[in-house]
């Protein structure tokens, strides 16, 4: 049984954060944190987990301690808070000694709301006196899941946080994060020693992002055709895997009139700080980085997200995928991958640091990722069985857009594992993918005159297939485990289940990719998704607001959604308030924004002749 939403916490939601109910999930959380009770709390990306925990600290008494891991961000969440009329601050090393003496003063003389901390600075002991000196009235622990040690985020220094019950045992923590399976949580809960928390656990579910994976073939060209067709001037972030990649994908958007910035570790801070401030104040701005961008972005506007390379993990890849969309309206998360990603990666594994069952966590990891890309079944309902929920088919991803078709490919994989089979027993040697299509081609190459492989039984075997396809049954056998790659050199290995198939007591199904759709039939896929169009009177109001908005954000230097959301504006457009009353009663206008603004967009509202 439920506790019943209390005045205060619904007059702060409302009072503070403009907004009359709580979304699903957030009530429950919410009350049992300001009840003193600890919470481990899993839920998406831009589903409202900020809430769960700033609305307790505002209602209980004391300064609620929020650890985040992403000190680059700090300075942007806090300005969020504080256009919202709530009294925040943060201690990290950017700040100097003055700046950070300023803010330890606020927090003991308990002027402070909500107080930022890096999980680092828990290991000085003077953070530790100084919060033993305020008054603490929670810890909240983002990122939750950066505590899982072989997890895609893991920072060592949250294994220290730990230690929050022995030091503050009276004081309620929440963990909160946006991804983990069920072993993951029991992970967190373990070590942040957290046994005994309530578990909240939301649907994994994003409706609005449209999931489509396809094959790469030209990734630059594949890119560019997705943005160009039907994503131009939106803002979105490319991952590529490697630094090198960044650079060559940044450049070449903007050589073909996209705007992009690279993000890598390899780049000085300053130039990685002010390509991330320019894509959260700027609209319609690219970003092209590694997995070191993303984690606590809280841009609500990215349009998409595109992987160039096959992410390690579906944990990793609903992550970043999560990152589209945040305001709710439709976006797109869009993967390429082929056959040399699975091979750098098994060999990224095989080659890795870590024991032999961390090496299997990975591999499984990777087979999970795989079963994701090749499924013939709903793309949404595979992301979903991996976190332990169930669903029906979405009717909103590429699978259930297009349905691809299964094909019996046992022949084909034979044919694969005989030349295999022969190079090792008949010459002992082994090829890579490569190498062994050529073969089946019947391609007289430099390397099969070389070693005589025309010479070979299967050479020239394979006709009946193009070399994309061919690469394609590659690929999918080593998805399914029925060849594997040497670490080393990237050759094909037989498997413990490759005699089945070569006796043919096995039979090996394959998927078959759908013709691509046009950029036409595209386009109307993503059209039947579209948000409810702004009436026709109201779009050029919109736009008048989101000018204003700019100009606003830019004068103050902060990013543009920390003025109004684009959802509040859509409302603000529609509904066409008269009065600061009106204005009050939408969605997402509080009252320090509507005393800061409400005359600006009233003014706003009311074109000048």
């Amino acid at each position: 049984m439920t506790s019943p939403e209390t005045p205060e916490t619904v007059d702060t939601l409302r009072r503070v954060f403009g907004y009359d109910t709580f979304r699903d999930g957030q009530r429950e959380i919410i009350e049992h944190v300001v009840g003193g009770g600890d919470a481990l709390v899993l839920m998406p990306t831009g589903g409202g987990k900020s809430l769960c925990y700033q609305i307790p600290a505002l209602v209980r008494k004391g300064t609620g301690i929020v650890i985040s891991p992403l000190i680059a961000l700090m300075q942007d969440q806090v300005d969020a808070l504080r256009a919202l009329g709530v009294q925040a601050g943060f201690l990290n090393s950017t700040q100097d000694l003055d700046e950070r003496r300023v803010v330890e003063a606020q927090f003991v003389a308990g002027e402070l709301d909500l107080l930022y901390l890096a999980p680092e600075r828990l290991r000085l002991p003077a953070t530790v006196d100084l919060l033993d000196r305020g008054d603490v009235s929670l810890f909240a622990i983002d990122e939750a899941h950066c505590v899982s040690q072989w997890g895609h985020d893991f920072r060592p220094d949250y294994l220290m946080l730990s230690g929050l019950h022995e030091r503050w045992p009276s004081i309620p923590r929440i963990a909160l994060t946006a991804t983990a399976t069920e072993a993951t949580r029991g992970e967190i809960a373990s070590r942040l020693n957290l046994e005994g928390a309530r578990h909240f656990v939301a649907s994994f579910d994003r409706p609005n992002i449209q999931y489509r994976i396809e094959p790469k073939t030209d990734a630059k060209r594949q890119l560019l055709h997705l943005l160009q067709s039907e994503h131009k001037g939106d803002a979105g972030i490319v991952y590529c895997l490697s630094r090198n990649s960044v650079e060559k994908h940044a450049a070449f958007l903007t050589e073909n009139g996209i705007e992009a910035l690279p993000y890598h570790a390899g780049l000085d801070a300053e130039t990685r700080a002010a390509n991330q401030a320019r894509f959260l104040r700027e609209d319609g701005l690219v970003v092209v980085a590694t997995i070191a961008f993303g984690m606590g972005i809280d841009k609500p506007d990215v349009r998409f997200v595109a992987h160039l390379d096959l992410p390690k993990s579906v944990e990793g890849y609903y992550q970043e995928t999560g990152r589209a969309g945040r305001d709710g309206t439709p976006s797109t998360a869009w993967l390429a991958y082929g056959l040399q990603d699975v091979v750098n990666l098994r060999k990224m594994i095989d080659g890795g640091e870590g024991d032999a069952a961390h090496r299997r966590r990975q591999s499984m990891h990777l087979d999970s990722m795989l079963a994701l890309c090749e499924t013939v079944e709903c793309r949404r309902v595979q992301l979903l069985n991996y976190f332990g929920q169930s669903a029906e088919p979405c009717g909103n991803c590429d699978t259930c857009l297009t349905p691809p078709e299964t094909w019996d490919a046992t022949v084909p994989a034979q044919k694969v594992l005989s030349v295999i089979v022969r190079l090792d027993r008949e010459r002992r040697q082994k090829f890579g993918a490569g190498h062994i299509i050529d073969i089946l081609l019947g391609k007289k190459s430099a390397k099969v005159i070389q070693f005589d492989h025309d010479a070979l039984k299967p050479f020239g075997v394979g006709t009946e297939l193009r070399e994309t396809e061919w690469r394609g049954v590659v690929r999918q056998l080593l998805a399914q485990g029925l060849i594997a790659v040497e670490s080393n050199h990237g050759t094909l290995l037989q498997t413990d289940t490759s005699g089945d198939v070569l006796r043919g007591e096995r039979k090996v199904m394959m998927r078959r990719e759908p013709e691509r759709p046009t950029a036409k039939a595209a386009k109307t896929a993503k059209a039947a998704k579209a948000p409810v169009e702004l009436p026709a009177e109201a779009a050029p109001v919109f736009e008048r607001l989101r000018a204003w908005r700019a100009a606003t954000a830019k004068e103050q230097g902060v990013p543009a959604y920390v003025i109004f959301h684009d959802a509040t504006l859509r409302e603000i457009a529609t509904a066409l308030p008269q009065t600061l009353t009106d204005l009050g009663r939408v969605n997402g206008v509080g009252e320090n924004k509507l005393a800061k603004y409400g005359d600006q967009v009233l003014e706003t509202l009311t074109p000048t002749t």
